[in-house]
């Protein structure tokens, strides 16, 4: 009987403490230490047991991965051990004791010397706290943890934690660990409680603002020239290729016919490599719809509140909107005359999550060497391969078959001559290698400032919840692509090269080539992170970004690309 009482006070702890939130007078209320790690390396920790501390005299309460995305992140919960009840203060006094030798000792002044701190949470809010500090030629450890908790009625709305009674480091010393607990009611409301985590005058700063008044300028300029340029030369195109179908053959045949109508049979022509292109504008219809999904989503549900949500949504998400992937994929390559559309299924369906397994996995092995908590335990792993074989793949094999049946129809305005065209030579920055390269540049200034804010966020200690801002940039960011992407098409066409397919895809995804390339300066300039697995952790997931960066704004780009093309071969008359 006895452990059924166990088993009911644990179910209620763990209950209140991470469920409801709600507290009855004298309840248990627990106290988790989660991670430990220099400050300069956000990403790189190791679980807070892992340096010689102790645990206080409370029974211990096993914590175990609630969501997978906790299991992702590295999150290391244990409990402190500390005897905490609600409203009720507890005088300084002692928790535990440590006799430091060699090995402990090292560890310590090694924790000191490299600004270690340590994250806990109490009640699902995070504090902070700093190992110890260096003064002079000696190591000092911070030895008494002094909470600050206020309640608005039967719930806790704010914790502070400071660290006080520096201790010095040396061989052999026996070293006390005390606490003390002071509750205080307090106005602000349960909904708000976050609010002191954000940083409203870094987010909200007029450089912010800025950025963003000059990237909506930057659109309302681009689509006004793009507009302008291509109605005044279109329709002098037009004007042009009217009056040539007042000819008759011999004075066309003498006559000095140029321009993008020229390559009317060969336009529409099949892309090569052409299960991977279809793939890449399947993923990229698919992570389209996942940003704006779980943007919109953040900004009604304040997703950055709730510890591993925001990652949670994205995996559901992602795997929900599957067939999309499938159908614009698999419509595209039937289109184009595709024949191997298994092949192409699997190649959309596993073509992201493999590039981020891969890398995930390869940072893993660092991670488990340096012991880290960010090293992914293997029953995730046997998740993630799941989701991808038993959700993801069966999904997309769904959309294909109706993308292929509904949609892979061809039906292009033009014939498709049965020989290419030889390709004329050009100047050299018409060559679609220079227009690749140049097309991200526009798309890039419109997006790079923002990019400052989220590189913060992530890789330092800000929490993003601006994410109104988030979402304007990333329409702004969309429309600069597809009006420089379809600039950079009509200069190709008029230049009677019809390889626009990859071209405009390249061009628009060259975006993530300079985001990249500012993870660099970013990494470089703004950043203290050191150590391989900081260097590794930070270089592979920009990658990643960059990547699905990349795919999203090549996918947008070719189109609205498409759909130019289609509309300037549709209104003009073909022989």
């Amino acid at each position: 009987m006895k452990y059924l009482y166990f088993l009911c006070a644990f179910w209620i702890i763990v209950n209140c403490d991470e469920h409801t939130h709600t507290y009855k007078l004298k309840e248990q209320v627990v106290i988790w230490m989660n991670t430990v790690g220099p400050y300069h390396n956000r990403q790189e920790t190791y679980a807070y047991f892992s340096l010689p501390f102790c645990v206080g005299t409370k029974v211990t309460i096993g914590h175990y991965h609630e969501t997978l995305s906790e299991a992702l992140q590295g999150v290391e919960l244990e409990f402190s051990g500390l005897d905490v009840t609600f409203k009720e203060n507890v005088p300084a006094q002692q928790f535990c004791a440590i006799e430091l030798n060699e090995q402990s000792y090292k560890a310590l002044v090694y924790a000191v010397k490299n600004h270690y701190r340590y994250q806990m949470y109490v009640d699902d809010l995070p504090i902070w706290g700093i190992v110890g500090e260096v003064d002079g030629d000696h190591y000092y450890i911070w030895t008494h943890k002094k909470f600050d908790i206020g309640y608005n009625g039967n719930r806790i709305v704010e914790v502070n934690l400071t660290a006080e009674n520096k201790v010095r480091l040396t061989p052999d010393a026996k070293i006390p660990f005390t606490y003390e607990v002071n509750w205080k009611e307090s106005n602000i409301h349960f909904e708000d409680r976050f609010d002191k985590y954000l940083d409203p005058n870094f987010f909200q700063h007029r450089i912010h603002w800025f950025s963003i008044f000059n990237s909506f300028m930057m659109v309302i300029f681009l689509v006004g020239l793009v507009s302008m340029i291509l109605m005044r030369t279109l329709r002098k195109d037009y004007a042009r290729y009217s009056k040539d179908d007042d000819l008759d053959d011999l004075e066309k045949d003498l006559g000095d016919e140029y321009g993008w109508k020229q390559v009317h049979g060969d336009v529409f022509r099949p892309v090569p490599h052409l299960a991977m292109f279809s793939a890449l504008t399947g993923v990229g219809h698919q992570l389209t719809v996942v940003v704006l999904a779980v943007i919109i989503f953040t900004i009604f549900g304040e997703l950055y509140t709730e510890r591993g949500s925001l990652l949670s949504t994205s995996i559901f998400i992602y795997a929900a909107t599957s067939p999309i992937n499938g159908y614009f994929g698999g419509s595209l390559y039937a289109r184009m005359g595709g024949k191997l559309w298994i092949k192409q299924m699997l190649l959309s369906a596993f073509f992201l999550p493999v590039m981020v397994c891969g890398t995930a996995f390869f940072i893993n092995f660092i991670a488990m060497y340096y012991h880290a908590s960010r090293a992914i335990p293997f029953g995730s792993m046997i998740a993630v391969m799941s989701i991808c074989t038993f959700v993801i793949l069966p999904l997309t094999l769904v959309g294909t078959v109706l993308g292929r049946n509904l949609a892979g129809q061809p039906d292009y305005p033009c014939r498709i001559n049965a020989v290419p065209r030889p390709i004329p030579e050009k100047k050299w920055f018409m060559e679609p290698g220079i227009i690749i390269v140049m097309g991200g540049i526009l798309p890039f200034g419109s997006i790079f400032i923002e990019m400052y804010f989220i590189f913060t966020s992530f890789w330092a200690y800000k929490i993003y919840y601006v994410y109104g801002f988030m979402l304007l940039v990333f329409l702004i960011l969309m429309i600069v692509t597809v009006c420089v992407t379809i600039v950079c098409t009509y200069f190709l066409l008029n230049a009677e090269d019809y390889r626009w397919q990859w071209t405009s895809f390249l061009s628009a995804g060259s975006t993530a080539l300079y985001v990249y390339f500012y993870s660099f300066y970013y990494f470089i300039f703004k950043t203290k992170m050191y150590g391989l697995f900081q260097t590794t952790f930070y270089f592979g997931y920009m990658a990643l970004f960059s990547l699905a960066l990349g795919i999203i704004c090549g996918t947008v780009g070719y189109v609205g690309t498409s759909i130019f093309v289609r509309k300037i071969y549709s209104t003009v008359k073909i022989d």
